[in-house]
């Protein structure tokens, strides 16, 4: 080989070799502590502090009532604003906390219209429905790439021809707001189940140049009777199943949404601060506070 065709040749390869590791060094590694915590943060929020993401979903709430068909109750349109900020622990490194508020509005399932006032199907009583307005909902720790014990915490990473897949399973079981002193005795826990789905390209997730993910999201949960339909100990629950995505905009939620904000909840339009230290608002905490002001009125 003369000399002319040597320095070509490795010219060549070095360009190869080159790009292949400056490729590499742009991807995120789903199986270090670093690339946990990005990897989290990009589908939550961004890589960049105190930047607002916004969630939208919708579905469908349905009961299920032993000897007798499902019924289809109301749908659902949800929105949920959040943002993330970066937390450092001696041991486990750089971590991240998040904040967000939510809404969700349950519809006629119909006329697809915003549904104040629920028929009960079992007595025929009207309620008052009560839209969902937690705030917040904060994460109640902070997520670390490593454990209490320093432990790298590898992220689940499913690829499928280039769509990651993400499955999270909450389980709930906790003492409800809205019961006595003796549940240990009669009951009266809040029992439930929450299952998220997250997909979306793996390419986008991965890499280190982009500092936020939009995936899409399935959301299903399995409980009890909601609060404001004074149901009881009546037999049966609920589940609701709803799709939905990360929104590159405030603007992209469905009209009937920012109107319900801007007319209703105007706290909503945004996150709250990264510094919230408030307890987290569930739909029973929200209704307790709505009986409690309903009690203290006169009569």
């Amino acid at each position: 080989m003369n000399i002319r065709k040597k320095f070509a040749y490795i010219l060549v390869i070095t360009a190869c070799f080159g790009g292949a590791s400056s490729s590499l060094a742009q991807s995120i590694d789903p199986a270090t502590a670093d690339g946990f915590v990005k990897i989290n943060r990009k589908i939550q929020c961004s890589l960049e502090d105190n930047y607002e993401a916004v969630y939208r979903w919708s579905g469908r709430g349905y009961s299920r009532v032993p000897g007798e068909p499902d019924k289809h109750l109301f749908n659902l349109e949800g929105m949920n604003v959040r943002q993330c900020v970066a937390v450092t622990d001696k041991l486990r490194g750089v971590g991240f906390k998040m904040v967000s508020r939510e809404i969700m509005l349950y519809l006629d399932p119909i006329t697809g219209e915003l549904m104040d006032t629920w028929t009960n199907p079992w007595t025929g009583d009207q309620k008052a429905t009560i839209h969902v307005a937690n705030d917040p909902v904060n994460s109640r720790e902070p997520t670390f790439g490593k454990t209490k014990q320093g432990k790298t915490i590898p992220f689940d990473l499913v690829d499928i021809n280039g769509t990651y897949l993400w499955a999270i399973e909450v389980p709930l079981f906790y003492t409800n707001p809205l019961a006595g002193d003796y549940q240990k005795y009669v009951g009266g826990t809040y029992h439930a189940t929450e299952i998220f789905d997250f997909n979306g390209s793996t390419k986008e997730l991965l890499d280190s140049q982009q500092d936020i993910a939009y995936p899409a999201v399935s959301w299903v949960r399995i409980a009890k009777w909601l609060p404001w339909m004074q149901m009881g100990d009546r037999t049966g629950l609920l589940y609701f199943n709803a799709i939905g995505k990360k929104l590159e905009s405030y603007d992209q939620l469905p009209k009937i949404i920012k109107d319900t904000i801007a007319t209703r909840y105007p706290a909503y339009r945004h996150a709250p601060p990264t510094d919230d230290t408030r307890p987290n608002e569930t739909s029973w905490t929200y209704m307790k506070k709505i009986i409690d002001s309903r009690t203290a009125e006169p009569k």
